[in-house]
């Protein structure tokens, strides 16, 4: 790789190829069609915890979908700022294109890690392998960002100077 990227740029942006196409489909199910989007397979887990613990009425479930839709659109969104912020060298060497990625990680690690905890106590297998993969691959980055060092300022040296010149 380049002096200039960091593996958890590298990292950050093979995320980006996967939760951006994943979650904005399954966003987008929802808003189309909101009860049938939350009983699909990434969201069965809190449709079951919706409807058997919490009981709410048709047009609660339907606002709870829309939530569920808005932090995925949200974690989409910064990871999509983060792809921009990438694309300027500038930003990506100072390191500034870090803080998109930290926010959809921590927005989305807490949304996987609810439904970790949701789909075990539904016993959905499918749904807590799925929420389980997608958490280790945050934390897996997060990893990646808390251990990595910045990278070292490239300071360009005139060439064909000698000592002696000034």
């Amino acid at each position: 790789m380049s002096g200039n990227r960091l593996i958890s740029t590298f990292n950050g942006a093979l995320l980006a190829a996967y939760f951006i196409p994943v979650w904005t489909i399954m966003a987008f199910k929802i808003v189309v069609s909101p009860i049938h989007g939350l009983y699909e397979r990434p969201n069965i887990s809190l449709a079951l915890f919706v409807s058997d613990h919490l009981q709410l009425s048709g047009t609660a479930t339907v606002r709870v979908a829309w939530l569920l839709a808005l932090g995925r659109m949200t974690v989409v969104a910064f990871l999509a700022v983060f792809l921009v912020f990438i694309t300027r060298a500038s930003i990506r060497r100072s390191g500034g294109c870090e803080e998109a990625l930290g926010m959809a990680l921590l927005i989305g690690s807490v949304m996987n890690f609810a439904g970790v905890l949701l789909a075990a106590q539904a016993g959905e297998m499918a749904a807590l392998r799925l929420h389980a993969a997608e958490l280790l691959m945050m934390l897996g980055t997060v990893i990646v960002m808390m251990i990595e060092r910045p990278a070292p300022p490239q300071v360009a040296v005139p060439a064909g100077l000698s000592l002696q010149q000034t």
